[in-house]
């Protein structure tokens, strides 16, 4: 939307990065079978642009498991709104810890 672009009519980098924490938060919840939180997000590079109306792609995937944290490479692909070149736009890295009930850190193997 108009509203998500730079000054110079690209889409803003910290709205990708939010995309992409979406959805690495989507697959630590997932993995986790409960609720988890970003405590650290790492290694961000924006290798390409895109244009209000292009479609945003995200793919996640698990590169490290802790005693209560999930480390996850989250990248971005665009295309083109009127056609089929897509393009990686972003990528990051994301350090999610899973909670408990009360909010405190569980471990990995303890799922909800």
């Amino acid at each position: 939307m108009p509203t998500d672009l730079n000054p110079y009519g690209g889409v803003f980098g910290g709205w990708l990065m939010s995309q992409l924490a979406l959805g690495a938060g989507s697959l630590a919840s997932r993995e986790g079978k409960g609720k988890a939180v970003v405590v650290q997000a790492t290694d961000f590079t924006f290798p390409g642009a895109m244009q209000v109306g292009d479609e945003l792609s995200v793919y996640a995937e698990i590169t490290a498991r802790g005693r209560t944290s999930l480390t996850i490479l989250a990248r971005g692909e665009g295309r083109e709104r009127n056609g089929e070149t897509v393009s990686q736009v972003a990528k990051g890295q994301f350090k999610f810890v899973l909670l408990d009930a009360s909010d405190r850190p569980r471990a990995l193997d303890d799922g909800n």
